[in-house]
């Protein structure tokens, strides 16, 4: 099966690039490990679960569907990705009890979660998971699955990795939902999901 992207793109964007600590449950995700101690991540399997991430958003109504990311790389493309696919962006810091206290003027009812990186948004993560709403998160070497239905294995620190990730599942959700039937009718570029340095 091809890959979504070229095999350079995901290349080029180090999406591969994973941590030096490894994470037991995310060990099955892992290709190898680097002289200097960095793992690197299995790009089919990133291909396949980006795959299966975009099909499972796709099943959702957008606006139902929340986006999760609280660290600074991740805010431009999940401010990106919810404009295109018309899903909610929760970007900046969670306030605990938004899944779970309907007293809350900010509550919401999320029918699945996207998160950018289940440690570092795990309020948002746990959350989900008591409410009983499926979650995927993109998943680095040094993350625990604990609370995530559907991990996507990749570097979820680097800024051009984030942004090609999120425009990847952008323009897959959208295929899958009928509004683009070809990649070339998709005219966004990774650039756009960066933040401008």
């Amino acid at each position: 099966m091809e890959f979504l992207v070229l095999q350079e793109k995901y290349l080029e964007a180090g999406v591969h690039i994973g941590t030096k600590t490894k994470v037991g449950s995310m060990r099955q995700f892992i290709y190898k490990a680097r002289e200097d101690g960095l793992h690197v991540l299995d790009l089919k399997k990133l291909d396949e679960h980006l795959r299966s991430a975009a099909r499972l958003i796709s099943k959702y109504e957008p606006e139902k569907v929340y986006a999760v990311g609280s660290k600074d790389n991740a805010i431009h493309p999940v401010k990106k990705f919810c404009e295109l696919t018309g899903c909610q962006g929760l970007i900046g810091r969670f306030t605990p009890g938004r899944f779970t206290n309907p007293a809350r003027t900010d509550f919401c009812e999320p029918k699945m979660v996207l998160a950018v990186d289940p440690s570092v948004d795990r309020q948002a993560v746990k959350e989900a998971f008591e409410v009983n709403v499926p979650v995927i998160a993109l998943c680095d070497t040094n993350n625990s699955l604990r609370y995530v239905d559907l991990a996507v294995p990749t570097n979820n620190k680097g800024r051009k990795a984030i942004a090609l990730v999120f425009w990847i599942l952008a323009r897959e959700v959208l295929k899958f939902r009928g509004k683009i039937v070809s990649n070339e009718e998709f005219t966004a570029v990774p650039a756009d999901f960066e933040e401008a340095r």
